[in-house]
Protein backbone atom coordinates (compact mmCIF):
# COMPACT_ATOMS: atom_id res chain seq x y z
CA UNK A 1 0.00 0.00 0.00
CA UNK A 2 2.82 2.35 1.00
CA UNK A 3 4.45 2.08 -2.37
CA UNK A 4 1.25 3.18 -4.11
CA UNK A 5 0.89 6.16 -1.74
CA UNK A 6 4.45 7.25 -2.53
CA UNK A 7 3.85 7.04 -6.27
CA UNK A 8 0.58 8.98 -5.86
CA UNK A 9 2.27 11.77 -3.86
CA UNK A 10 5.06 12.01 -6.43
CA UNK A 11 2.57 12.19 -9.28
CA UNK A 12 0.45 14.91 -7.64
CA UNK A 13 3.34 17.16 -6.58
CA UNK A 14 5.13 16.73 -9.90
CA UNK A 15 2.06 17.70 -11.93
CA UNK A 16 0.94 20.59 -9.71
CA UNK A 17 4.37 22.21 -9.42
CA UNK A 18 5.65 21.22 -12.85
CA UNK A 19 8.90 19.87 -11.47
CA UNK A 20 10.87 16.70 -12.06
CA UNK A 21 9.53 13.60 -10.28
CA UNK A 22 13.00 12.72 -9.01
CA UNK A 23 12.99 15.92 -6.93
CA UNK A 24 9.83 14.77 -5.12
CA UNK A 25 11.31 11.28 -4.62
CA UNK A 26 14.35 12.89 -2.99
CA UNK A 27 12.10 14.93 -0.70
CA UNK A 28 10.24 11.81 0.44
CA UNK A 29 13.55 10.00 0.99
CA UNK A 30 14.70 12.90 3.19
CA UNK A 31 11.47 12.73 5.19
CA UNK A 32 11.82 8.97 5.71
CA UNK A 33 15.47 9.37 6.72
CA UNK A 34 14.52 12.03 9.29
CA UNK A 35 11.79 9.79 10.70
CA UNK A 36 14.23 6.85 10.93
CA UNK A 37 16.78 8.93 12.87
CA UNK A 38 14.09 10.31 15.16
CA UNK A 39 12.86 6.87 16.30
CA UNK A 40 16.33 5.93 17.58
CA UNK A 41 17.43 7.05 21.05
CA UNK A 42 21.01 7.65 19.93
CA UNK A 43 21.92 9.79 16.95
CA UNK A 44 22.45 7.69 13.85
CA UNK A 45 22.91 8.23 10.13
CA UNK A 46 20.38 6.70 7.73
CA UNK A 47 19.76 6.46 4.01
CA UNK A 48 16.47 5.61 2.30
CA UNK A 49 16.35 4.42 -1.30
CA UNK A 50 12.99 4.41 -3.11
CA UNK A 51 12.50 2.38 -6.27
CA UNK A 52 11.32 4.95 -8.82
CA UNK A 53 9.15 2.42 -10.67
CA UNK A 54 7.46 0.42 -7.91
CA UNK A 55 7.57 2.83 -4.98
CA UNK A 56 9.17 0.17 -2.75
CA UNK A 57 11.88 1.47 -0.43
CA UNK A 58 14.68 0.18 1.79
CA UNK A 59 16.40 1.83 4.74
CA UNK A 60 20.11 1.57 5.55
CA UNK A 61 21.99 2.58 8.68
CA UNK A 62 25.35 4.17 7.89
CA UNK A 63 28.75 4.42 9.57
CA UNK A 64 31.68 6.54 8.35
CA UNK A 65 34.97 4.63 8.11
CA UNK A 66 37.66 6.46 10.15
CA UNK A 67 41.29 5.92 11.17
CA UNK A 68 42.21 5.42 14.86
CA UNK A 69 42.33 8.68 16.85
CA UNK A 70 44.97 8.68 19.63
CA UNK A 71 43.13 11.44 21.51
CA UNK A 72 40.02 9.26 21.93
CA UNK A 73 39.64 7.10 25.04
CA UNK A 74 37.58 4.54 23.13
CA UNK A 75 37.98 3.23 19.61
CA UNK A 76 36.14 6.06 17.87
CA UNK A 77 34.86 9.50 18.86
CA UNK A 78 31.25 8.89 17.72
CA UNK A 79 30.45 5.16 18.04
CA UNK A 80 26.88 5.48 16.70
CA UNK A 81 28.00 6.98 13.37
CA UNK A 82 31.66 5.87 12.98
CA UNK A 83 33.57 2.60 12.60
CA UNK A 84 37.32 1.92 12.70
CA UNK A 85 39.02 1.08 9.42
CA UNK A 86 40.40 -2.23 10.74
CA UNK A 87 36.93 -3.33 11.89
CA UNK A 88 35.32 -2.42 8.56
CA UNK A 89 38.03 -4.28 6.65
CA UNK A 90 37.01 -7.54 8.35
CA UNK A 91 33.95 -7.58 6.06
CA UNK A 92 35.46 -5.73 3.09
CA UNK A 93 39.28 -5.69 2.76
CA UNK A 94 39.07 -3.10 -0.07
CA UNK A 95 37.33 -0.47 2.06
CA UNK A 96 39.27 2.68 3.00
CA UNK A 97 39.01 5.74 5.24
CA UNK A 98 36.23 8.06 4.09
CA UNK A 99 34.03 5.26 2.75
CA UNK A 100 30.64 4.43 4.24
CA UNK A 101 29.52 1.10 5.70
CA UNK A 102 25.81 0.35 5.36
CA UNK A 103 23.50 -2.18 7.00
CA UNK A 104 19.84 -2.64 6.06
CA UNK A 105 17.42 -2.01 8.90
CA UNK A 106 13.64 -1.98 9.29
CA UNK A 107 11.97 0.85 7.45
CA UNK A 108 9.48 3.19 9.03
CA UNK A 109 5.94 3.06 7.70
CA UNK A 110 5.32 5.82 5.21
CA UNK A 111 1.75 6.15 6.47
CA UNK A 112 2.91 6.73 10.06
CA UNK A 113 5.36 9.53 9.33
CA UNK A 114 4.39 12.73 11.05
CA UNK A 115 2.35 14.44 8.36
CA UNK A 116 3.75 17.89 9.01
CA UNK A 117 7.36 16.66 8.94
CA UNK A 118 6.92 14.89 5.62
CA UNK A 119 5.00 17.78 4.15
CA UNK A 120 7.66 20.32 5.16
CA UNK A 121 10.46 18.21 3.75
CA UNK A 122 8.64 17.77 0.46
CA UNK A 123 7.65 21.43 0.23
CA UNK A 124 11.25 22.50 0.93
CA UNK A 125 12.59 20.35 -1.89
CA UNK A 126 9.83 21.53 -4.19
CA UNK A 127 10.61 25.17 -3.40
CA UNK A 128 14.30 24.65 -4.07
CA UNK A 129 13.46 23.04 -7.40
CA UNK A 130 11.06 25.85 -8.27
CA UNK A 131 13.70 28.46 -7.44
CA UNK A 132 16.28 26.76 -9.59
CA UNK A 133 13.78 26.37 -12.40
CA UNK A 134 12.96 30.10 -12.33
CA UNK A 135 16.62 31.08 -12.23
CA UNK A 136 17.40 28.78 -15.15
CA UNK A 137 14.46 30.20 -17.12
CA UNK A 138 15.31 33.87 -16.54
CA UNK A 139 19.11 33.75 -16.50
CA UNK A 140 19.20 33.86 -20.28
CA UNK A 141 16.68 36.73 -20.30
CA UNK A 142 18.85 39.04 -18.21
CA UNK A 143 19.11 42.38 -20.01
CA UNK A 144 15.65 42.07 -21.54
CA UNK A 145 12.39 43.92 -21.05
CA UNK A 146 9.93 42.26 -18.63
CA UNK A 147 6.28 43.13 -18.00
CA UNK A 148 4.39 42.45 -14.79
CA UNK A 149 1.49 43.46 -12.58
CA UNK A 150 2.19 45.33 -9.35
CA UNK A 151 1.55 42.76 -6.63
CA UNK A 152 2.49 44.77 -3.54
CA UNK A 153 4.36 47.92 -2.50
CA UNK A 154 6.64 47.99 0.53
CA UNK A 155 8.41 51.20 1.63
CA UNK A 156 8.70 52.45 -1.92
CA UNK A 157 9.89 49.12 -3.35
CA UNK A 158 7.62 47.22 -5.72
CA UNK A 159 7.00 43.50 -6.20
CA UNK A 160 5.85 42.48 -9.68
CA UNK A 161 3.92 39.37 -10.63
CA UNK A 162 5.38 38.19 -13.94
CA UNK A 163 2.96 35.25 -14.18
CA UNK A 164 3.56 31.56 -13.58
CA UNK A 165 4.22 32.15 -9.84
CA UNK A 166 7.25 34.26 -10.76
CA UNK A 167 7.89 37.43 -8.77
CA UNK A 168 10.27 40.30 -9.58
CA UNK A 169 11.58 42.99 -7.27
CA UNK A 170 12.10 46.70 -8.04
CA UNK A 171 14.08 48.46 -5.29
CA UNK A 172 13.07 51.98 -4.28
CA UNK A 173 16.21 53.43 -5.89
CA UNK A 174 15.32 51.67 -9.16
CA UNK A 175 11.87 53.27 -9.27
CA UNK A 176 11.25 56.48 -11.19
CA UNK A 177 11.03 59.32 -8.63
CA UNK A 178 7.52 60.56 -7.85
CA UNK A 179 5.97 57.95 -10.15
CA UNK A 180 2.39 57.10 -9.14
CA UNK A 181 2.24 53.29 -8.92
CA UNK A 182 -0.76 51.38 -7.58
CA UNK A 183 -1.41 47.71 -6.92
CA UNK A 184 -2.78 46.12 -10.08
CA UNK A 185 -0.93 48.42 -12.48
CA UNK A 186 0.85 46.78 -15.40
CA UNK A 187 4.38 48.17 -15.82
CA UNK A 188 7.58 47.31 -17.68
CA UNK A 189 11.13 47.15 -16.43
CA UNK A 190 14.67 46.17 -17.36
CA UNK A 191 15.77 42.81 -15.94
CA UNK A 192 19.22 43.73 -14.62
CA UNK A 193 20.06 40.74 -12.40
CA UNK A 194 18.94 37.22 -11.50
CA UNK A 195 20.14 35.72 -8.20
CA UNK A 196 19.21 32.58 -6.25
CA UNK A 197 18.77 33.80 -2.69
CA UNK A 198 17.74 32.16 0.57
CA UNK A 199 14.25 33.64 0.45
CA UNK A 200 13.78 32.47 -3.11
CA UNK A 201 14.80 33.50 -6.58
CA UNK A 202 15.09 37.22 -6.94
CA UNK A 203 14.63 38.84 -10.30
CA UNK A 204 15.93 42.40 -9.93
CA UNK A 205 14.23 44.87 -12.24
CA UNK A 206 15.02 48.54 -12.86
CA UNK A 207 12.80 51.38 -14.06
CA UNK A 208 15.68 53.90 -14.04
CA UNK A 209 18.36 52.13 -16.11
CA UNK A 210 19.25 53.69 -19.50
CA UNK A 211 18.90 50.17 -20.92
CA UNK A 212 15.14 50.35 -20.27
CA UNK A 213 14.93 53.36 -22.58
CA UNK A 214 16.84 51.44 -25.25
CA UNK A 215 14.61 48.37 -24.87
CA UNK A 216 11.42 50.43 -25.12
CA UNK A 217 12.55 52.11 -28.35
CA UNK A 218 13.56 48.73 -29.74
CA UNK A 219 10.01 47.61 -29.03
CA UNK A 220 8.34 50.71 -30.49
CA UNK A 221 10.57 51.28 -33.55
CA UNK A 222 10.66 48.32 -35.98
CA UNK A 223 13.66 49.82 -37.81
CA UNK A 224 15.74 49.41 -34.62
CA UNK A 225 14.70 45.79 -34.17
CA UNK A 226 15.52 45.11 -37.83
CA UNK A 227 18.97 46.72 -37.52
CA UNK A 228 18.30 49.53 -40.00
CA UNK A 229 18.76 52.01 -37.13
CA UNK A 230 21.36 51.55 -34.39
CA UNK A 231 21.16 52.98 -30.89
CA UNK A 232 24.59 54.41 -30.03
CA UNK A 233 23.94 55.42 -26.42
CA UNK A 234 21.42 56.60 -23.86
CA UNK A 235 21.42 58.83 -20.80
CA UNK A 236 18.59 59.45 -18.36
CA UNK A 237 17.46 61.68 -15.56
CA UNK A 238 14.65 59.26 -14.62
CA UNK A 239 11.17 60.71 -14.79
CA UNK A 240 12.39 64.07 -16.07
CA UNK A 241 14.47 63.93 -19.24
CA UNK A 242 16.55 61.58 -21.37
CA UNK A 243 18.76 61.64 -24.46
CA UNK A 244 19.04 58.81 -27.00
CA UNK A 245 21.74 58.76 -29.70
CA UNK A 246 20.84 57.01 -32.95
CA UNK A 247 22.36 56.48 -36.37
CA UNK A 248 20.99 55.12 -39.63
CA UNK A 249 22.56 52.18 -41.44
CA UNK A 250 20.59 53.17 -44.53
CA UNK A 251 21.45 56.63 -45.98
CA UNK A 252 17.88 56.97 -47.25
CA UNK A 253 16.40 56.73 -43.76
CA UNK A 254 16.12 59.55 -41.23
CA UNK A 255 16.84 57.88 -37.84
CA UNK A 256 15.57 60.77 -35.73
CA UNK A 257 12.27 61.01 -37.61
CA UNK A 258 11.78 57.24 -37.45
CA UNK A 259 12.22 57.22 -33.68
CA UNK A 260 9.93 60.20 -33.17
CA UNK A 261 7.23 58.62 -35.36
CA UNK A 262 4.23 60.11 -37.08
CA UNK A 263 3.13 63.14 -35.04
CA UNK A 264 5.48 61.97 -32.28
CA UNK A 265 3.52 58.77 -31.66
CA UNK A 266 6.52 56.50 -31.07
CA UNK A 267 8.45 58.75 -28.71
CA UNK A 268 5.21 59.65 -26.90
CA UNK A 269 4.53 55.97 -26.27
CA UNK A 270 7.92 55.65 -24.58
CA UNK A 271 7.36 58.86 -22.62
CA UNK A 272 4.02 57.53 -21.32
CA UNK A 273 5.70 54.31 -20.15
CA UNK A 274 8.37 56.33 -18.29
CA UNK A 275 6.02 58.53 -16.28
CA UNK A 276 6.22 61.51 -18.65
CA UNK A 277 10.00 61.47 -19.10
CA UNK A 278 10.83 63.75 -22.06
CA UNK A 279 13.17 62.10 -24.57
CA UNK A 280 15.51 63.99 -26.92
CA UNK A 281 16.47 61.97 -30.00
CA UNK A 282 20.09 62.84 -30.90
CA UNK A 283 21.73 62.17 -34.24
CA UNK A 284 25.01 60.34 -33.64
CA UNK A 285 28.06 61.57 -35.57
CA UNK A 286 31.50 59.94 -36.07
CA UNK A 287 33.14 63.29 -35.26
CA UNK A 288 33.12 63.52 -31.47
CA UNK A 289 32.98 67.31 -31.51
CA UNK A 290 29.93 67.28 -33.80
CA UNK A 291 28.35 64.54 -31.69
CA UNK A 292 28.75 66.77 -28.62
CA UNK A 293 27.15 69.69 -30.51
CA UNK A 294 24.20 67.44 -31.40
CA UNK A 295 23.95 66.12 -27.83
CA UNK A 296 23.74 69.66 -26.42
CA UNK A 297 20.57 70.29 -28.43
CA UNK A 298 18.49 72.44 -28.25
CA UNK A 299 21.32 74.77 -27.15
CA UNK A 300 23.45 76.29 -29.95
CA UNK A 301 27.21 75.93 -29.54
CA UNK A 302 29.37 78.72 -30.97
CA UNK A 303 32.80 77.14 -30.51
CA UNK A 304 34.52 74.15 -28.92
CA UNK A 305 37.93 73.76 -27.33
CA UNK A 306 38.96 70.09 -27.06
CA UNK A 307 41.42 68.83 -24.43
CA UNK A 308 42.35 65.29 -25.45
CA UNK A 309 44.51 64.69 -22.36
CA UNK A 310 41.69 65.47 -19.92
CA UNK A 311 39.06 64.07 -22.30
CA UNK A 312 37.09 67.27 -21.86
CA UNK A 313 35.56 69.99 -24.04
CA UNK A 314 34.87 73.64 -23.31
CA UNK A 315 31.66 74.69 -25.05
CA UNK A 316 31.17 78.38 -25.74
CA UNK A 317 27.57 79.55 -26.01
CA UNK A 318 25.94 82.97 -26.27
CA UNK A 319 24.95 84.74 -23.07
CA UNK A 320 21.25 84.50 -23.96
CA UNK A 321 21.63 80.77 -24.57
CA UNK A 322 23.69 79.95 -21.49
CA UNK A 323 20.88 78.82 -19.18
CA UNK A 324 19.38 76.60 -21.89
CA UNK A 325 22.74 74.94 -22.57
CA UNK A 326 23.27 74.17 -18.90
CA UNK A 327 19.66 73.19 -18.24
CA UNK A 328 17.77 73.18 -14.96
CA UNK A 329 20.17 72.04 -12.27
CA UNK A 330 22.78 71.34 -14.94
CA UNK A 331 20.55 68.64 -16.45
CA UNK A 332 21.20 69.31 -20.15
CA UNK A 333 24.99 69.40 -19.96
CA UNK A 334 25.05 66.46 -17.54
CA UNK A 335 22.99 64.22 -19.84
CA UNK A 336 25.06 65.28 -22.86
CA UNK A 337 28.22 64.40 -20.93
CA UNK A 338 26.86 60.95 -20.00
CA UNK A 339 25.74 60.33 -23.58
CA UNK A 340 29.02 61.30 -25.25
CA UNK A 341 31.47 60.18 -22.59
CA UNK A 342 33.21 63.59 -22.55
CA UNK A 343 33.52 65.97 -19.63
CA UNK A 344 31.71 69.08 -20.86
CA UNK A 345 32.16 72.61 -19.52
CA UNK A 346 29.75 75.31 -20.69
CA UNK A 347 31.21 78.81 -20.77
CA UNK A 348 29.99 82.22 -21.88
CA UNK A 349 31.18 82.87 -25.44
CA UNK A 350 32.13 86.48 -24.69
CA UNK A 351 34.24 85.43 -21.71
CA UNK A 352 35.74 82.57 -23.71
CA UNK A 353 36.77 85.01 -26.40
CA UNK A 354 38.44 87.26 -23.83
CA UNK A 355 40.23 84.29 -22.26
CA UNK A 356 41.34 83.11 -25.69
CA UNK A 357 42.66 86.56 -26.58
CA UNK A 358 44.51 86.77 -23.26
CA UNK A 359 46.04 83.33 -23.79
CA UNK A 360 47.10 84.22 -27.35
CA UNK A 361 48.65 87.46 -26.09
CA UNK A 362 50.57 85.56 -23.42
CA UNK A 363 51.92 83.03 -25.94
CA UNK A 364 52.73 85.82 -28.41
CA UNK A 365 54.81 87.67 -25.83
CA UNK A 366 56.63 84.47 -24.88
CA UNK A 367 57.60 83.87 -28.55
CA UNK A 368 58.77 87.46 -28.91
CA UNK A 369 60.96 87.18 -25.81
CA UNK A 370 62.45 83.74 -26.42
CA UNK A 371 62.80 83.79 -30.23
CA UNK A 372 63.51 87.51 -30.67
CA UNK A 373 60.90 87.87 -33.42
CA UNK A 374 58.53 90.71 -34.25
CA UNK A 375 54.96 90.88 -32.97
CA UNK A 376 53.30 89.97 -36.29
CA UNK A 377 55.14 86.67 -36.69
CA UNK A 378 54.65 85.81 -33.01
CA UNK A 379 50.91 86.52 -33.30
CA UNK A 380 50.55 84.25 -36.35
CA UNK A 381 52.32 81.41 -34.53
CA UNK A 382 50.03 81.79 -31.51
CA UNK A 383 46.85 82.03 -33.61
CA UNK A 384 47.58 78.86 -35.61
CA UNK A 385 47.95 76.88 -32.41
CA UNK A 386 51.63 76.88 -31.38
CA UNK A 387 51.95 77.09 -27.60
CA UNK A 388 55.58 76.22 -26.83
CA UNK A 389 59.05 76.77 -28.26
CA UNK A 390 59.50 72.98 -28.38
CA UNK A 391 56.64 72.68 -30.89
CA UNK A 392 58.31 75.20 -33.22
CA UNK A 393 61.67 73.46 -32.92
CA UNK A 394 60.46 69.96 -33.73
CA UNK A 395 57.19 70.21 -35.70
CA UNK A 396 57.59 68.93 -39.30
CA UNK A 397 58.70 71.63 -41.73
CA UNK A 398 55.78 70.80 -44.03
CA UNK A 399 53.25 71.84 -41.36
CA UNK A 400 54.88 75.24 -40.87
CA UNK A 401 55.09 75.79 -44.64
CA UNK A 402 51.30 75.41 -44.75
CA UNK A 403 50.97 78.66 -42.76
CA UNK A 404 50.03 81.49 -45.08
CA UNK A 405 52.96 83.89 -45.62
CA UNK A 406 55.63 81.49 -44.30
CA UNK A 407 58.39 80.49 -46.74
CA UNK A 408 61.22 77.99 -46.30
CA UNK A 409 63.78 80.58 -45.19
CA UNK A 410 61.48 81.92 -42.46
CA UNK A 411 60.59 78.45 -41.25
CA UNK A 412 64.23 77.35 -41.03
CA UNK A 413 65.14 80.55 -39.19
CA UNK A 414 62.32 80.06 -36.67
CA UNK A 415 63.27 76.42 -36.07
CA UNK A 416 66.92 77.39 -35.61
CA UNK A 417 66.07 80.11 -33.09
CA UNK A 418 63.75 77.74 -31.24
CA UNK A 419 66.47 75.09 -30.89
CA UNK A 420 68.94 77.74 -29.71
CA UNK A 421 66.42 78.96 -27.13
CA UNK A 422 65.90 75.41 -25.85
CA UNK A 423 69.65 74.88 -25.60
CA UNK A 424 70.13 78.12 -23.67
CA UNK A 425 67.27 77.16 -21.36
CA UNK A 426 68.80 73.73 -20.73
CA UNK A 427 72.21 75.24 -19.94
CA UNK A 428 70.60 77.75 -17.59
CA UNK A 429 68.68 74.96 -15.85
CA UNK A 430 71.91 72.98 -15.40
CA UNK A 431 73.68 75.99 -13.94
CA UNK A 432 70.76 76.50 -11.60
CA UNK A 433 71.08 72.91 -10.39
CA UNK A 434 74.72 73.55 -9.53
CA UNK A 435 74.06 76.74 -7.59
CA UNK A 436 70.55 76.28 -6.17
CA UNK A 437 69.51 73.25 -4.14
CA UNK A 438 65.95 72.53 -3.00
CA UNK A 439 65.49 71.32 0.59
CA UNK A 440 65.24 67.61 1.31
CA UNK A 441 61.60 67.88 2.37
CA UNK A 442 60.68 69.45 -0.97
CA UNK A 443 62.56 66.79 -2.95
CA UNK A 444 60.97 63.95 -0.96
CA UNK A 445 57.42 65.36 -1.07
CA UNK A 446 54.80 63.13 -2.72
CA UNK A 447 53.97 64.30 -6.26
CA UNK A 448 57.27 66.21 -6.64
CA UNK A 449 59.95 65.44 -9.23
CA UNK A 450 63.57 66.63 -9.28
CA UNK A 451 63.24 68.90 -12.32
CA UNK A 452 60.30 70.77 -10.86
CA UNK A 453 61.94 70.99 -7.42
CA UNK A 454 65.06 72.62 -8.89
CA UNK A 455 62.92 74.95 -11.03
CA UNK A 456 60.96 75.99 -7.93
CA UNK A 457 64.19 76.48 -5.98
CA UNK A 458 65.55 78.74 -8.72
CA UNK A 459 62.61 81.07 -8.01
CA UNK A 460 63.12 81.03 -4.27
CA UNK A 461 60.69 78.19 -3.42
CA UNK A 462 63.18 75.99 -1.58
CA UNK A 463 61.20 74.23 1.17
CA UNK A 464 57.76 72.72 1.64
CA UNK A 465 56.83 75.76 3.72
CA UNK A 466 57.78 78.01 0.82
CA UNK A 467 55.57 75.95 -1.50
CA UNK A 468 52.70 75.98 0.99
CA UNK A 469 52.61 79.77 0.87
CA UNK A 470 52.11 79.84 -2.93
CA UNK A 471 48.82 80.19 -4.80
CA UNK A 472 47.70 78.10 -7.74
CA UNK A 473 48.29 81.02 -10.13
CA UNK A 474 51.86 81.33 -8.86
CA UNK A 475 52.65 77.73 -9.83
CA UNK A 476 51.07 77.91 -13.29
CA UNK A 477 54.13 79.81 -14.51
CA UNK A 478 56.28 76.70 -14.07
CA UNK A 479 56.67 74.15 -16.87
CA UNK A 480 54.23 71.24 -17.00
CA UNK A 481 52.03 72.54 -14.17
CA UNK A 482 48.25 72.35 -14.53
CA UNK A 483 45.72 73.83 -12.14
CA UNK A 484 44.91 70.36 -10.81
CA UNK A 485 48.54 69.48 -10.12
CA UNK A 486 49.25 72.90 -8.62
CA UNK A 487 46.36 72.45 -6.18
CA UNK A 488 47.53 68.94 -5.22
CA UNK A 489 51.11 70.08 -4.60
CA UNK A 490 50.05 73.06 -2.48
CA UNK A 491 47.67 70.93 -0.36
CA UNK A 492 50.39 68.30 0.14
CA UNK A 493 52.83 71.02 1.22
CA UNK A 494 50.26 72.36 3.71
CA UNK A 495 49.57 68.98 5.35
CA UNK A 496 52.15 69.57 8.14
CA UNK A 497 50.34 72.85 8.96
CA UNK A 498 47.02 71.03 9.36
CA UNK A 499 48.66 68.34 11.50
CA UNK A 500 50.13 70.95 13.84
CA UNK A 501 46.81 72.77 14.15
CA UNK A 502 45.02 69.52 15.03
CA UNK A 503 47.60 68.58 17.69
CA UNK A 504 47.13 71.95 19.38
Amino acid sequence: MANKEILLVVEVFSNEKEIDKDVVFQAIESALEAATVKRHINTIKARVAIDRKTGDYKTYRQWDVVAPNPSCVGDVEFPTTQVLLEVAQLDDPAIKVGDVVEEEIDSVDFGRIAAQHAKQAIIQKVREAERKKIVDAYQSRMGELVTGIVKRIEKGSVFLDLGGHVEAFIAKEDMIPREAIRIGDRIRGYLKDVRLEQRGPQLFVSRTAPELLVALFRLEVPEIAEGTISIMGAARDPGSRAKLAVKSNDPRLDPVGSCVGMRGARVQSVTNELAGERVDIILWHPSEAQFVINAMSPAEIQSIIVDEDKHSMDLAVGSDNLSQAIGRGGQNVRLASQLTGWELNVIDASKAELNSEAEIGKVKQMFMDQLDIDADVALILAEVGFNTVEEIAYVPVSEMLDIEGFDEDLVNELRSRAKDALLISAIAAEETRETVHPAEDLLAMAGMDDDLAYELASQGIVTMDDLAEQSIDDLLNFSGITEERAAELIMKAREPWFAEAKSE
